[in-house]
């Protein structure tokens, strides 16, 4: 009724027949690519760790043996060599603003990145701090409790990372800008009336670091408790 004759349909069937077979190979060998495009991936995961975002937390940690070096040098109070320090500082700080940014922005998150960025963040700011400090020019209960307050909140989102995470708040971006900008007043050797307004920029810095802090525990209660709670209802509904 077509107007096909039979031998062309068989013959058709039959020119298919090779294409199934060819499936059918491609598909009972398929474990083969699979494991060849692992090895691809994990090859093109190794080569992403050196991106421009990994390389600038890199030189975010190449800085901070630097930092100290200019700080402390010729006794640490030679305005020359603590103005070659604070562009250090300065460029780390900048980088610091750059590398996070560069990556969420390019896809370019790595393992390497999410646990070298917050060392290298910490790294140069305790540096400075435990400096300052050493050198009698900021008070060692300032340097405590700033440095006490990154490690503590940084073990806290461990703590509660299986619960969730603790985003990241406008106080605590404000108070990391001003924790440098107090810091790098600092490491300057400021005199007159830029020295009084330092002293005010840290004690900012210093309420922002509490604040925030305090703020940032109460985040980790609540999200532990609803954690805990959804949890809790899982079980319950996967007992009824």
């Amino acid at each position: 009724m077509t107007g096909v004759p039979a031998s062309a349909a068989n013959g058709s069937s039959k020119a298919g027949a090779p294409k199934t077979e060819g499936t059918d190979a491609e598909a009972a060998g398929g474990t083969k690519p699979a494991r060849g495009g692992k090895i691809a991936a994990a090859a093109v995961d190794q080569a992403s760790v050196w991106n421009i975002a990994n390389l600038l937390t890199m030189l975010r940690l190449l800085l901070v043996p630097a930092f100290v070096a200019l700080m402390l040098a010729d006794g640490g109070y030679d305005p020359a060599w603590r103005s070659v320090a604070w562009a250090a500082f300065a460029v780390a700080m900048i980088t610091d603003l750059f590398d996070g940014h560069l990556a969420r922005t390019y896809d370019l998150v790595t393992d390497f990145g999410k646990i070298a960025d917050p060392i290298a963040d910490k790294a140069i700011m305790g540096a400075a701090l435990i400096c300052l400090s050493s050198l009698g020019d900021l008070p060692w209960w300032v340097t405590i409790v700033i440095l006490g307050r990154e490690l503590g909140i940084t073990l806290l989102r461990f703590l509660v990372i299986r619960y969730g995470v603790i985003p990241a708040s406008r106080g605590g971006k404000l108070k990391t800008l001003t924790q440098g900008v107090a810091v790098g007043m600092y490491v300057l050797a400021l005199t007159g009336w830029l020295a009084t307004l330092r002293f005010w920029v840290m004690a900012v810095a210093v309420v922002l670091t509490v604040v925030t802090g305090l703020d940032y525990v109460r985040q980790a209660i609540v999200l532990r408790r609803r954690g805990i709670a959804e949890r809790r209802a899982a079980l319950e509904e996967a007992e009824a």
